[in-house]
């Protein structure tokens, strides 16, 4: 068993090494019809790597031929399938730029939006490529407002949103919980000005009141009225669109203490 192993492993790298050689011979060849074909054949095979090998050393040769933009748009997949995101992106958009006439110009500018929305990390960190893939998808649809990959343009759009109101929702929190309530009450309000549909609004608005009462606590005596005022205001606007809240307690308990010094 031992030496039918052995002799298994010693095939499967002989195997390795003949098809290795086979391939540095390919690319060092002067013959590009053969290495267009095998080419084709590696990516058909999802050989990415040696793919896009032969394709790279390609694209100079073809350029202006028949065969060039079916070299730079497998070319642009191969980084696609290798989950190279970024390099992937900008050999797709430099396809839609390039070969705008081409039967896969379209694809090609779908695909560099998708390749930029995979490059969208989790809502906590910078959402750049999200408003970047959101604003590439919205060119896409009014270029092509028919494409059958309108729905799935929407379902990506409708995710990035969620991501961009969940980014705002915590960059805005974060000063709550930093107890920089007068940054807290800006940063929160600014959120539900660029977000008015977050579903985070109720929870905003009470963070809004809340920090605005916590700001007024810990002012200085000549700024106490007209923040525990702002309280007061917010206390209104909160239980106006709220009325039902599970915040309403703790909300009413810093509106009655607001107004006790108000009245004082």
């Amino acid at each position: 068993m031992f030496e039918k192993m052995n002799r298994l492993l010693f095939i499967l790298a002989f195997i390795a090494l003949f098809t290795s050689c086979k391939y540095e011979k390919l690319l060092k060849s002067h013959d590009y019809k053969l290495k267009y074909q095998k080419a084709l054949e590696y990516y058909a095979e999802e050989d990415y790597i040696r793919a896009d090998g032969l394709f790279e050393q390609l694209k100079p040769i073809l350029k202006g031929s028949i065969q060039a933009d079916t070299v730079f748009f497998y070319s642009a997949y191969c980084n696609f399938y290798q989950e190279d995101y970024l390099l992937g992106a900008h050999y797709f958009d430099e396809f839609r730029r390039t070969f705008g006439n081409s039967p896969f110009a379209e694809e090609a500018e779908f695909m560099s939006a998708y390749c930029t929305y995979k490059l969208s990390p989790r809502p906590t960190l910078d959402q750049s490529y999200s408003t970047k893939t959101i604003s590439q998808i919205g060119l896409y649809l009014s270029k092509y407002p028919n494409s059958p990959r309108k729905d799935e343009c929407m379902r990506i759009i409708e995710e990035l949103r969620n991501k961009l109101v969940e980014k705002s929702y915590l960059s805005a929190k974060l000063y709550y919980n930093l107890s920089d309530y007068k940054a807290a009450v800006i940063a929160l309000n600014n959120s539900l000005e660029q977000f008015p549909e977050t579903k985070y609004r109720e929870e905003i608005m009470f963070l809004i009141l809340k920090a605005s009462f916590l700001l007024a606590e810990n002012s200085v005596a000549e700024k106490k009225i007209e923040r525990y005022q702002a309280t007061v205001d917010e206390y209104y606007t909160f239980t106006e669109e709220f009325p039902g809240s599970s915040y309403l307690k703790e909300a009413e308990k810093m509106f009655s203490d607001s107004r006790k010094i108000l009245k004082n």
